[in-house]
């Protein structure tokens, strides 16, 4: 198993316990080699997350969320996330 499917699958393992209906996890750290977070080996992740749990919230919560559940990532393996979290329609 390499590295970013290793980080991919502690993403997915940490975002379940938001219960999600649908998660897709990208990595885009190929898009941003040179820049200063992925010197270090951290990657550049895109969540693309529906769940239940997120309606009623703004934006701005449900991105707090997801940061709640995956803040000890941050810096490191996660160097840039890009979120967009949704509830069902």
């Amino acid at each position: 198993m390499s590295d970013t499917t290793d980080r991919i699958s502690l993403i997915r393992e940490r975002l379940a316990a938001l219960e999600p209906v649908s998660l897709d996890i990208l990595d885009d750290s190929h898009l941003h080699a040179g820049h200063e977070g992925s010197k270090n080996g951290a990657g550049h992740y895109r969540v693309i997350i529906v769940a239940p749990c997120f309606a009623g919230l703004s934006p701005v919560a449900r991105h707090r969320l997801v940061y709640h559940h995956l803040q000890d990532l941050i810096p490191y393996p996660i160097h840039a996330l890009a979120l967009d979290a949704q509830a069902p329609k």
